[in-house]
Formats: structure tokens, sequence, C-alpha cells
């Protein structure tokens, strides 16, 4: 008798536990065989979904903790003058304080635990509540226009850190409600379908705009006094004003970013699963060498402290200074409201279309109303993750377009979003690690981003002039003004400012066809009751002759 090839009995034993595990209570809540899939399928699918968002742990952490988190000026060392210590300054923020330093190492480590928790937390209950094969998680772009234009780098913005978390909690909950009564998705529809499409290309340009800057990018470019900017990629940098010292594209961390861009860009181009995350790892890896001119740890006291609690490896962080840190009072401002209005807005149109995609690819929807299975659940469970991420310090929880990686892989069931979320509640325990992560290590990786989010660009009506225009103003304010909330507010502007002669001329239309009907109406009231009159008069007549 021919023995068996050990992978064939892996197969059998594989088989064995995919038939035990769909004919228990659980195979039968998540439908494994209803959906056509098997337990070990769904667990290989929720680890591809992991490794292709894996990066937003520390690449979501890196941009909120440029806002300054809730660092202030208190947390500077005090400056020596002489004999004597001084109180420093608001300057102390933007250079190299030891102490405001060591805040923002303590508010990195925070953000990473909130990031997992709340995309741990987020994807466990898609999968258990709703039943779907979806990941999810702090988005990007969100988390760009909280550090960079609510908030502001390092606190520099009309946002206090504590203010612009509660506008986001309160973002979550207007959206809760949205989905509950089932507003959502038609709030999304009211918006011109060109706009929605321009808002995810212009996000992208300012996440591409924003990777490629020195703060959390490669640096390739930076500040020119004649310019506005310029190509930088320095060795060296003028604290006061950026501009270059010594020449650009001398700069070791940018070439070091470059072949991180390119390992990345390929794994994406061949469609290796994952790839998103594997030019980071080896940037990362090379930048955590001592020595070299792309060393995370120089030889100071920081980076010294610094690769003193990555050697730990493992470490279980606590929050100790974001979660919770939310204030409402502030919220009464209008540029509050208009940042809680800007996140409900990106966020409608973000999240639903990409659930709505999602669902579309994975065969999940219904084909005649375009509604997909779970889908009321589903809507409740991304607002309720972006009320706890709040409460923990981060931002909007979105479902997240790298779940095709799973849905590819074979996932139709709730179990690979349950797996995503075990992924993400193993990470908890590599904080050290996971902090070491240098900016230009992320930035291509937002650079890439932005390319993906340039899809849709296709799709915008070009040939119209009426809907080209506006779409063309929203995607290319935000990253020349560096704010999302500009883009919309401008292409909506433009859009309402084009389309205000043809929205009179038919409500023009409409209301004269109205009067019109009226006019027609009394017309033949008035001849009915003329012919009944001349009936009447002549049955009279005749009566009388009788």
């Amino acid at each position: 008798m021919k023995r068996s090839s050990p992978w064939r009995k892996l197969a059998e034993a594989e088989d064995a536990v995919n038939r035990a595990v769909a004919a228990t209570r659980v195979g039968r809540y998540f439908k494994l065989e209803a959906r056509k899939s098997s337990f070990t399928k769904e667990l290989r699918a929720g680890a591809a979904t992991f490794l292709t968002m894996a990066y937003i742990i520390s690449v979501n952490a890196a941009i909120l903790t440029d806002s300054g988190g809730p660092c202030t000026v208190s947390d500077c060392t005090p400056v020596v003058v002489g004999n004597s210590t001084a109180v420093p300054g608001p300057e102390c923020t933007v250079g190299s304080n030891p102490g405001y330093e060591q805040c923002l190492g303590r508010t990195k480590s925070d953000l990473i635990v909130a990031t997992a928790v709340a995309a741990m937390a987020g994807s466990f209950a898609m999968g258990a509540l709703a039943n779907l094969p979806l990941g999810l998680a702090p988005g990007m772009g969100a988390n760009a226009y909280f550090a960079y234009n609510m908030v502001g780098f390092h606190g520099s913005g009309s946002i206090p850190y504590g203010t612009a978390l509660a506008g986001v909690m309160v973002e979550g909950i207007v959206f809760f409600i949205l989905s509950a009564v089932g507003l959502r998705s038609r709030l999304a529809r009211m918006i011109p379908r060109n706009i929605r499409l321009a808002t995810a290309v212009g996000i992208g340009l300012f996440l591409a705009f924003t990777g490629l800057q020195a703060h959390q990018g490669v640096g390739l470019v930076g500040a020119s006094p004649s310019t506005l900017v310029t190509l930088t990629a320095c060795s060296e940098t003028d604290p006061a004003t950026g501009a270059c010292l010594g020449g650009s594209m001398r700069s070791p961390t940018f070439w070091l970013g470059a072949v991180g861009f390119l390992i990345t860009a390929t794994c994406l181009a061949r469609d290796v699963k994952g790839g998103m995350i594997y030019g980071i790892v080896f940037v990362t890896v090379v930048s955590w060498i001592r020595g070299t001119a792309v060393t995370v740890f120089p030889d100071t006291a920081a980076g010294n402290a610094g690769f003193d609690y990555f050697k730990k490896v493992v470490d279980f962080h606590t929050i100790t200074t974001t979660a919770g840190r939310l204030s409402f009072g502030g919220l009464r401002h209008g540029n509050a409201l208009l940042a809680v209005f800007t996140l409900l807005y990106v966020d409608v149109l973000a999240t639903t279309g990409t659930m709505y995609s999602m669902a579309e690819y994975g065969g999940f929807t219904d084909g005649a109303g375009g509604g997909f299975d779970g889908e009321y659940r589903a809507f409740l469970v991304d607002a309720g993750s972006t009320v706890l991420s709040a409460a923990l310090g981060s931002t909007t929880v979105t479902t997240y377009v790298e779940s095709t990686a799973g849905i590819r892989e074979g996932g139709r069931t709730g179990v690979t979003a349950i797996t995503v979320a075990a992924c993400f509640l193993a990470s908890l325990f590599f904080g050290p690690v996971l902090t070491s992560v240098p900016p230009w290590a992320v930035g291509p990786s937002l650079v890439l981003v932005g390319a993906m989010m340039m899809r849709v660009a296709k799709d915008i009506e070009w040939a119209d002039m009426k809907e080209a225009i506006p779409a063309f103003v929203t995607m290319a304010l935000m990253p020349l003004t560096f704010s999302i909330a500009n883009g919309i507010i401008a292409g909506l502007g433009v859009y309402i400012a084009l389309h205000c002669y043809d929205w009179a001329r038919i409500a023009y239309l409409k209301a004269s066809k109205v009067l019109d009907e009226r006019r027609n109406q009394v017309a033949a009231s008035s001849a009915g009751e003329a012919s009944g009159i001349t009936a009447t008069t002549a049955t009279a007549a005749a009566a009388d002759e009788v």
C-alpha cells in the first residue's frame, strides 16, 4: 500500500478541522458553509488582511504624534541662562527640547496602543456582530486632518488636542445616530458624485505631500523663500527656516526611504500579499543599526534612551496621557464645529463608499436594492468604534480597503475580521519595536496610499466643465492649502455657483408648469360652469314652451 505524503495528511487534517468547525454552533452562526468558505481559509484571509493594514499602527501613531498630543510648553525642560534657569517659551515645542521630546515619546507609545486597541475592537465587533470579513482601524486622511489642520504641528493649530478629540467623539456619536435611523447612505448620496470622487483624490494628494516632507516622510520637499516649496532632501537644515544647508539630495535617510519606496511599489505592482509593509520593515531594520548615517538611535541622550527601550522588544504599554483627554467646552467655537462637519463629511464618504465597494467585491450585495448582508450592524459598529477611538486619544475609525486582500484569499465571514482583531491584540505586546519606526520608513507608504487613491480620478466627468471644475478645485486646494476642509468647502462653493443658473431655470420651468396646469384647471372649471349654466337655461326655456 502506498503511503500518503505529509502534505496529503495535512490537507486531510485541515478538511477534518473545517468540517468539525462548520458543524458547530459557531460555524452555523458565521455561515461558513452557506457562504462556501471554511475555518482555515478564513484564518488565512484574516492574516492576509492584517499584513496589508499593519502599517497603520506605526503610521497613525507617528502622524498623530506630530500634533503634539497632550504635550505643551509646560513639558519643556527649563532653559539654563547663566547661573539660573528660565521658563522656556513656545519655541521649545519646535526645537529639540529634551523634556518636550520625552513627552512626545510617551505620546507616541500611547497612540500605538490606542491605534491597536481601536482596530482590535472595531474588527472584532465587525466580525462578531455584522459577520463581515472587513478590517477596521483609524483611517488615513482623517488622522492627517486632525494632526495638521485641527491641532496643528506640535499644537500650532487653532484647536487644542482635547477639544479636537471631543470633536472626533461628537462626530462618531452623530454618525452612530445617522446610521441607527438609516440616514447615513442617504446623506452620502446627497453629495454630488464628482465632488465625492474628487475628495478621495484630494486626500490622496494631501497624504502624498505629507509623505514627501521631512517631519512625517522622506524629506524630498521643503520650504523655499521664493517658490514656497522646493526640492530638498538635505543632510542638514536650518531649524528656523527649514532651508537646506550644504546642498540638496544629500540626505542619507532620503535615499534609504527611496529604496523602501521601490520595494513597496514593486510588491504592489506584482500583487504581493502584505506588500505595503515590506518596504517599511526593510527601512526600519536598517535604521535600527547604530553608528550609521541613517540610524534612528543617534549617539545622543534621546537616542540612547530610545535604544534602551527598543532593546526590551516585548513590553505591554499602558496608556497614560492620551486616554480621556476630552474637552467639550471648546466645541462652541466656529472653527471646531467646522472641523466636526469636515470629519463627518469625510467619514460619510470614505466609510460608506468603502463598505459598499467591499461588499460588491465580496459578492455580499443583494443585487436589487444595492444593500448587503449585515449592512445595518456594520454601520453601527463603524460609528461606535470611532467613539471608542476618540476616548483612547485617536481619530475616526473606518473600514479599510485593504480588506480586499483577505476577500481575495477567500474570506467571506466574520471569522476573517476576528482573526484581524487577534493579530492587532498580539501587536500590543511589541510597543518597543513599533515605536522605533522612523519617519523615512513611513513616508513612502503615505505616498503610495496617495497613489492608490488616484484611481477614482478616471470616473470624474472631465468632459463636463460644470462637473470638472469643482472637482479640480476640490482636489487641488487640499494639498496646496494643506487643508482638507478648504478643498471641500471651495469645491462645493464652485459647484453651487456653476449650477445656480440651471437650478433656477429648472425651478422656473417647474413653477411655470404648475401655474399653467393651474390655469388650465381654472379655465376648464370655468368652461364647465358656463356649459352647465347654458344647459340649465336651455332646459328652463324648453320647459316654459311646454
